[in-house]
């Protein structure tokens, strides 16, 4: 490959914060709030045009499993309460189905009354490190490149761009070959007679139609990699939100595999609905009515922390003696990564467990970095246990968690890891969060 030198230049300080947070989805909007609520000067960086990530512009149905978040249910109260939402639905747009448009302002009004200052259409191209400390980042926007620095940086960018930016360590999907789980892009569909229609929420539910079974006809009607039938009702009457393009052998760190994911996925939305036409009851006038802004990467980059989950510690229920998320439960959901359904080694109807699950603080301080904490799918786990706290509700909890972290390590002028987790666990139950 050919390459051209750069020229060198001097980037301005446009901003200097107790804690900078990169990345506004679940992960992000927990990490702000749990560092402004707690006094931190708190900013986020966001690239796209809102806050939620997948919860908004991902265009995810729903939030996932049976996780306690005390913070979540303030978001979906804050949603229902949403003047962007017709009366008649806003009861159900409250909780499970996502109300996409009224969850972005709901979030970001939560995040700027908590005194957190807000940059959309922002990218990270950099870090500032110093002996083995991340003191900021740099930034790529309509602005030019730009610095700014923070005490500490907590990385919740999902595919972990400011931690790889720093040089952190970490291993590309499962280790064994680097294969990610596959890639979706999300889009809701109008026309549908929800009394007629069927919802299957699972790769194993089974649904006999006047056709056929629903997955069977998928499988044998839809182009491949996609095959598996995925239907959720959206809050709004009509309206269905379609979790069914697939696109395998994606890494989501490469911009020439998302744009070929973009392609394919586009590509299977005429055969999905030409599919649900034809073959599900109460589909029979569904148009597509809007499509998620990026395609959904589910697992990219897991980073060396100073503990690694996994599976068991999922079943077993552990709670950690460094908790800083708890109350977790979901299943181990790892989508195929051969082609449609669910992979061999996942388990949803099957999953058990002894209960809900917690999250040790060591699992989001990189081995070798000061300055930088991880917040959400990045942070330290086997590629099993990453199917299950790769979730928004848990990745919220998370972002609660360190946020919290980062504000006490401001407040004490010392590196996050030798935060007292006992202090960060007060606040946290202070807070409504429980062991």
């Amino acid at each position: 490959m050919q390459t051209r030198l750069e020229k060198e230049k001097s980037l301005p300080i446009v901003a200097e914060v107790d804690v900078l947070v990169a990345g506004g989805g679940p992960a992000g909007v927990g990490a702000a709030l749990g560092a402004a609520r707690n006094g931190a000067k708190t900013m986020l960086i966001e690239q796209a045009n809102c806050l939620g990530g997948m919860a908004t512009s991902g265009m995810m149905s729903h939030w996932c499993g049976g996780t306690e978040s005390p913070l979540l249910d303030e978001i979906f109260a804050r949603t229902k309460a949403s003047p962007l939402l017709p009366p008649a639905t806003s009861e159900r747009a409250a909780g499970w189905a996502t109300a996409h448009e009224a969850q972005k302002t709901a979030l970001q009004e939560l995040l700027l009354e908590a005194g957190v200052t807000l940059q959309y259409h922002t990218r990270i191209a950099g870090a500032v490190v110093e002996a083995g400390c991340v003191k900021g980042v740099i930034t790529e926007s309509k602005s030019g490149r730009e610095v700014i620095l923070a005490h500490t940086v907590i990385d919740a960018t999902g595919d972990g761009d400011a931690a790889a930016a720093a040089g952190a360590e970490f291993v590309l999907g499962r280790p064994e070959d680097n294969v990610c789980q596959p890639v979706t892009l999300m889009f809701r569909i109008g026309g549908v007679d929800h009394e007629r229609a069927a919802f299957p929420g699972s790769f194993e539910s089974r649904i006999d139609l006047p056709k056929g079974e629903i997955q069977t006809l998928g499988h044998e009607h839809l182009p491949f990699p996609a095959g598996h039938v995925l239907l959720y009702p959206a809050p709004l009457p009509g309206e269905v939100c379609v979790n069914m393009t697939n696109v395998i052998g994606i890494d989501g760190t490469s911009v020439r595999d998302l744009t070929r994911a973009e392609i394919v996925c586009r590509e299977q939305m005429v055969r999905i609905i030409r599919f649900l036409r034809e073959f599900v009851p109460g589909y029979e006038n569904c148009y597509a009515v809007t499509s998620a802004s990026n395609v959904g990467v589910r697992e990219t980059r897991h980073f060396k922390a100073l503990y690694e989950l996994t599976e068991f510690d999922i079943v077993e229920a552990k709670l950690f003696d460094d908790w800083i998320a708890t109350r977790n439960l979901f299943n181990f959901d790892i989508h195929s990564l051969k082609g449609p359904g669910l992979d061999e080694h996942g388990a949803q109807h099957k999953f058990r467990s002894k209960g809900k699950y917690s999250i040790p603080f060591r699992c989001c301080i990189p081995q070798k970095l000061d300055g930088l904490l991880l917040s959400g799918r990045n942070i330290d786990g086997t590629h099993k246990a990453h199917s299950n706290f790769r979730v928004m509700p848990i990745c919220l909890n998370i972002g609660q968690g360190v946020g919290t972290a980062a504000a006490l390590a401001a407040r004490h002028k010392i590196a996050a890891r030798d935060v007292d987790v006992r202090e960060v666990q007060k606040l946290l139950m202070q807070a409504g969060i429980q062991p």
